[in-house]
């Protein structure tokens, strides 16, 4: 892909995003999102691979669809109330159909068969922008529209989401499907709590994607895509490897890192709204991602001697360490000493 292309599809990605999550008019929304969706899909497919251009397919049509049922959504809450502010969503129907559009949109279960084949068929900047960026317009429109959802379908597809995250992600061993379900589980986390906090669900929104952040421009640096290459890197690249190793534990939501805070403060929030039943039930569901974290943590810090391997890097190879990815890794690591305060701030 030349520099032009990609300056014009990466400029297409911002300003989509930009017109989705600035606009108060649900058909303005919907272009910013179908903007989106036209700028990603030649990322997606720039290989040229039979699985690039089936991901792009894939995701083509589920987006297509999702774009189709929010502004089906709107137009029935146009017709029976007459408003197209995104934030008087009012009609019943229109709610629940909006619901299930920005849970296709995000991957959250049971909508979620999409997003593993998708980030498995894209480059790893790639996925970390479906991971990350695309994701951002549908969360805003949560956001927005967080008072008129339904609850009921949400807790629903919350408790799925963390459930089958981490379920389906226990017997992988291709890394960009592993960290695929690990952003179903982490949806969950955030559906759970859009309606009694939206403020936890950015929170958690935020610090999520620093994280992957960290670790999809780490595991692009070392051009690992698979279980079996992650455990020769510690050889090569120990310090990458033990920025990888605390960046991972920290997705995972292990103490005292920074994962653990908006899990922390989203299970404090349904403790106070009398929902301790649930919260009980999804910290016990995301045990299950928490073992293929360990294990992906695991495979960072192993050595293992040189033997055949697809890997392109040579044995003993020497990476300079990007700034960038070390910031990334300080911040989603280290916050968390001062969170004892957060809870009075909020």
């Amino acid at each position: 892909m030349t520099p032009q292309a990609k300056l014009i599809f990466t400029s297409s990605l911002l300003l989509g995003s930009t017109i989705t999550i600035t606009s108060n008019h649900w058909i303005t929304a919907w272009a910013g999102l179908e903007i989106n969706t036209l700028a990603i899909l030649p990322m997606i497919s720039k290989s040229h691979h039979p699985r690039a251009i089936e991901a792009a397919t894939k995701y083509f049509l589920t987006q297509a669809a999702a774009s189709a049922l929010v502004l089906f959504s709107s137009m029935t809450n146009a017709w029976h109330t007459g408003q197209w502010d995104i934030t008087q969503l009012t009609h019943p129907t229109s709610c629940l159909i909006l619901t299930s559009a920005l849970a296709m949109k995000l991957g959250l279960a049971p909508f979620h068969f999409w997003f593993p084949d998708v980030l498995q068929g894209s480059p790893l900047i790639t996925g970390l922008l479906l991971s990350t960026v695309m994701k951002f317009p549908p969360i805003t429109l949560l956001f927005m529209t967080s008072p008129s959802l339904n609850q009921t379908l949400l807790a629903f597809m919350a408790i799925l989401s963390t459930a089958l995250g981490g379920w389906m992600g226990l017997n992988q061993t291709q890394i960009r499907k592993i960290l695929a379900f690990s952003s179903i589980s982490h949806l969950g986390w955030m559906a759970i709590i859009i309606a009694y906090n939206p403020k936890l669900t950015l929170l958690n929104f935020f610090l999520y994607t620093l994280m992957t952040t960290a670790v999809f421009l780490t595991l692009n640096s070392t051009k690992t895509l698979k279980l079996s290459t992650l455990m020769t890197t510690w050889t090569k690249t120990p310090a990458l490897s033990a920025m990888l190793l605390l960046t991972l534990l920290s997705l995972a939501g292990l103490p005292p890192l920074t994962g653990f805070l908006p899990k922390w403060l989203i299970l404090q929030e349904l403790t106070k709204q009398d929902m301790a039943a649930m919260a009980v039930t999804i910290s016990i569901l995301s045990l299950l991602s928490l073992f293929f974290y360990l294990r992906l943590a695991y495979c960072a810090t192993i050595t293992l001697p040189p033997h055949t391997t697809n890997h392109i890097k040579q044995w003993r190879t020497n990476s300079p360490i990007s700034p960038a990815i070390a910031i990334l890794t300080v911040a989603s690591t280290m916050l968390l000493p001062i969170s004892p305060m957060i809870p009075t701030i909020i």
